[in-house]
């Protein structure tokens, strides 16, 4: 790789000043917010979904930094692409805690929390989950394919799936997937087939983590925890066959890592 001019990196150093100030300026305003949220207050997680969406900004201002870099130096900037990985953490967690992690939740269990919310329409929800959405396609085509985060990315986009699923309120969805009079029925159409591929695909991911990579048994869980997440989703939206499929799916995965694990294949 050729030398870089101390030239080149002062006008990069400068390019990037104006997006490095806005950077510390949106860390100081989560910062503030925090000192000034208490749970059980009535915006509580409403100023989660605002500390989200800050996050998801922060990542894209990062994300500008390496593109910088590239353009001005040719060179890939690692720390600021690792920067905007931890922000993309960090908007993840913001939802996590206003509707958990939990994968294969019953949808019942998360009334309670969507209550909390009930001024966040579906449509702010699908824009939300769509901006993570591309910031996490971004920083992935900006690592490439040969990171060593490639893995890592099995993790973000799982735990992301999960929060896009936990966050529609499926008794409100479910009849507005069936009205095409409803005001909501397309936002609620695209938002459902959304997280049915998010669902599919995280199951994939993780069983190719499994046989690829790790051979961890919590790897294989994880997929068939998918798996069944999105028999449940089927199920919601009426769809029997491939709700039938999906449980098939999980009880052939599931034999395959107990097999493994009597062989000793698994960890």
């Amino acid at each position: 790789m050729a030398k870089i001019s101390d030239e080149r990196r002062l006008h990069f150093t400068e390019t990037i000043a104006p997006y490095k100030e806005k950077i510390n300026q949106m860390l100081e305003k989560e910062k503030t917010m925090l000192n000034g949220m208490h749970e059980g207050d009535m915006d509580f997680e409403n100023k989660k979904v605002l500390l989200c969406e800050d996050m998801i900004y922060i990542a894209s201002l990062y994300m500008a930094e390496n593109a910088l870099s590239v353009k001005v130096m040719e060179v890939k900037n690692n720390d600021a692409l690792n920067d905007a990985r931890k922000m993309i953490y960090k908007a993840i967690i913001y939802l996590e805690e206003i509707v958990t992690p939990t994968i294969d939740i019953p949808y019942s269990d998360l009334v309670p929390k969507h209550e909390r919310i009930m001024n966040l329409t579906i449509a702010r929800r699908y824009t939300i989950i769509r901006k993570l959405g591309l910031a996490i396609n971004l920083l992935r085509d900006a690592f490439g394919d040969n990171s060593k985060w490639r893995w890592t990315f099995v993790e973000i986009e799982g735990r992301f799936a999960t929060v896009a699923k936990n966050l529609i309120d499926m008794k409100s969805a479910t009849k507005d997937y069936f009205d095409p009079s409803s005001l909501d029925y397309e936002t609620t159409v695209f938002y459902i087939r959304m997280i049915t591929k998010m669902l599919s695909d995280s199951a994939d991911a993780y069983r190719d983590k499994y046989e690829l990579s790790t051979r961890r048994v919590d790897d294989m869980r994880n997929a068939i925890r998918y798996l069944l997440a999105l028999r449940k989703l089927y199920i919601a939206i009426g769809n029997a066959e491939p709700a039938e499929e999906a449980k098939k799916k999980a009880v052939v995965w599931k034999d395959r890592m107990d097999a493994d694990a009597k062989k000793g294949i698994s960890n």
